[in-house]
């Protein structure tokens, strides 16, 4: 199936850092808007903020009632804020 390796090697990296540090997600930002998302990512890769290891994007499908909205949260190693 195309693009399965990438997923399980992206979900395998995900539970390796989850187990190497405690800690939380914290949301840097929230649209409904696809296009904002793309460009808010563009932008922290190009400015080189954060770390992209670090970066979680949810996509919160939606129904007839709520539309699809779009959440990017950042990882905070437990005793840092």
């Amino acid at each position: 199936m195309p693009g399965q390796r990438k997923r399980r090697r992206s979900r395998e990296r995900a539970s390796r850092r989850a187990q190497d540090l405690p800690g939380r997600w914290e949301p840097l930002f929230s649209t409904q808007e696809h296009a904002e998302l793309k460009e808010y990512v563009r932008r922290l890769y190009t400015e080189r903020r954060i770390d992209p290891e670090c970066l979680r994007i949810d996509q919160f499908c939606g129904r007839l009632t709520h539309p699809t909205s779009y959440r990017v949260s950042i990882f905070v190693p437990e005793g840092s804020a």
